[in-house]
């Protein structure tokens, strides 16, 4: 059994890939960038999850429904709304049916593991908490919601700090628990350290078990060299005073992942990485199409973490 900690484009990328190499895997995904808007609970990486395994994801844009239309925020910007995040009219579908059923006393958990038993989904996708726990970005404009931060003002705003409020009271997912206790492989997907997978692990009950299989554990770049593959995760390295290289990553992780895969182009930093007591694997990590994502896939499942 494998489980996956998952947040953003770069996690459904792999999760695609290792779906279509074995039947038994669970993704533990963020909800750090879940946000209330006109009303609805918005799940964006929990969405991600959903769609791509489901074959509906946008994968041009990386998120949202393939082929939406995006009337309703037209309209809703003609009478004055907030218009500054793209909910498609597919994807309202979603957000209204969560947050009815959430209202009616059902769990986040819950609410997602009938939509994806509702998309024939066999992967389990579990949410880090079902307790609301939110990223927050301390910024020379003020504190504000990750998803204001990056999709509102463009992620131009100078960053000085990075936290999750409510991460300290809430409760791990049990299945999230149960799932990292059962694997055989427990893989930390190239997201962004700090918004996708920082969420996750800021659960203290969550860490604790992830550094207890510490030797089953392996984590792959989402940086090469000092670029990230995608988004800002060097923006939010850099404020929490942490090298905007894989090493830092590596730092970041040191505590809960055993291995730790990156580029061929990065192996000068490989002594580094090593001696925070990881094994270094090289490997292509850029995922351009399908080939490349079972590619990474079928490494990372070939490879036998603490041996």
């Amino acid at each position: 059994m494998i489980t996956v900690l998952a947040g953003g484009t770069g996690s459904v990328k792999l999760v695609r890939g290792l779906a279509a190499l074995t039947d038994d895997m669970a993704v533990i995904s963020n909800v750090g960038d879940n946000i209330w808007l006109h009303g609805l609970y918005v799940c964006p990486d929990i969405d991600t999850i959903v769609y791509g395994l489901a074959g509906l994801l946008d994968e041009k844009r990386g998120w949202g429904v393939r082929g939406d239309s995006f009337e309703c925020l037209a309209q809703m910007e003609k009478l004055g709304a907030p218009s500054w995040f793209g909910l498609g009219d597919k994807d309202l579908a979603t957000h209204l049916t969560r947050t009815d059923m959430m209202k009616k006393g059902k769990s986040l958990s819950q609410v997602t593991d009938w939509m994806r038993s509702r998309y024939a989904i066999s992967e389990r996708v579990i949410p880090a908490t079902d307790d609301e726990v939110v990223t927050k970005i301390v910024t020379d404009r003020g504190r504000m919601h990750l998803q204001e931060f990056w999709v509102k003002y463009r992620g131009e705003p100078a960053v000085s700090g990075v936290y999750y409020e409510g991460a300290k009271r809430a409760r791990a997912n049990r299945k999230a628990i149960d799932a990292i206790r059962r694997s055989d492989m427990v893989i930390i997907a190239p997201a962004n350290p700090i918004s996708s997978i920082g969420p996750i692990v800021a659960l203290a009950g969550l860490r604790k078990e992830l550094a207890k299989k510490r030797d089953k554990v392996m984590a792959v770049s989402p940086l090469i060299g000092e670029a990230a593959v995608s988004g800002p995760a060097v923006k939010y390295m850099k404020a929490l005073r942490l090298a905007s290289s894989p090493a830092g990553v590596g730092e970041y992780y040191s505590d809960f992942v055993g291995a730790f895969v990156i580029a061929p182009s990065d192996d000068n930093l490989a002594p580094r990485i090593r001696n925070l007591g990881m094994q270094v694997y090289k490997t292509n990590i850029i995922m351009k199409n399908r080939d490349d994502e079972i590619q990474l896939g079928r490494y990372l499942m070939d490879k036998v973490v603490g041996s």
